[in-house]
This record gives structure tokens, C-alpha cells and sequence, in this order.
């Protein structure tokens, strides 16, 4: 019965507000308002906040609760575990079965090409810390 009250009240106030608002000829800030002012009487005459002080009041709705933040925490410390024990990859590389981080040792090396195996052309100039470097790399 109290919070029919108050949301009639909350409901009132800001009919004035849109009132004042349309009154200084702000009419799509007072059509906003008024719709945002009209929906606590929407849900007390649906019945959404009866339901809603229903549920708020009841101590096993709580308990329901902390048992959802209880599996959301243990949902985020295995998800931790995975991450810092090792995940799925490190598992299936230790079973031996191939995963798809699988590369040929060959292809980490870089190709050079015919041109650059002999001396660099008068006008090149020497890469060979680049090639020093991407070779660090693996690339």
C-alpha cells in the first residue's frame, strides 16, 4: 500500500516537472519526462512492484541469490585456475596429440631468395642486424 503511495507521488512530481518543462517550451524534453514519470504507476497497476517487494522481503529469494554469487565466483576461480595451471593447450601438448600451434622447423627460418646470397648490389645496404633481429624472432 506504501509503495503504490510513493510511486503515485513520483508519478505526480514529475507530470509537474514535464508540466514546467512543456511551459518553457521544451517539448521533447517534457514528452521524455512525462513518459519516465508515468512508468512506477504502470508497474503498480501491473503488479511488477508487488512483486517485486515480494521477492526483496523474502529471506530464501536471498539465500537464491548468494548461491548465484556463490557459482559466479567459483565460475571465475576456475577460469583463473586454467589460466595460471595451464589451459587446454598445455594439457593436449602434454598428451602428445597435436594441437593447431603445430609449425614445420623449416619454416621458421627466413628465405633470403638467389639474390641475396651473394654480395649486396652497390646501391643496397647491408640488413644484416634486420636479419639479425627477425631471425631472433622467428620470423
Amino acid at each position: 500500500m506504501l509503495t503504490s503511495t510513493v510511486c503515485a507521488a513520483v508519478s505526480a512530481a514529475g507530470l509537474g516537472i514535464a508540466l514546467v518543462t512543456a511551459y518553457r517550451k521544451r517539448f521533447r524534453a517534457a514528452i521524455r519526462l512525462a513518459a519516465w514519470s508515468l512508468i512506477p504507476v504502470g508497474l503498480v497497476m501491473t503488479g511488477v512492484v508487488d512483486w517485486l517487494t515480494g521477492l526483496v522481503l523474502k529471506p530464501t529469494v536471498w539465500a537464491g541469490f548468494g548461491v548465484l554469487a556463490l557459482s559466479a565466483l567459483l565460475f571465475l576461480a576456475g577460469r583463473a585456475a586454467d589460466r595460471r595451471g595451464g589451459g587446454r593447450k598445455e594439457r593436449r601438448a602434454a598428451d602428445g596429440a597435436p594441437g593447431r600451434d603445430v609449425v614445420a622447423p623449416a619454416a621458421s627460418a627466413p628465405s633470403l631468395g638467389s639474390a641475396r646470397r651473394g654480395k649486396p648490389a652497390s646501391g643496397d645496404e647491408d640488413f644484416s642486424d634486420i636479419e639479425a633481429i627477425l631471425k631472433k624472432h622467428g620470423i
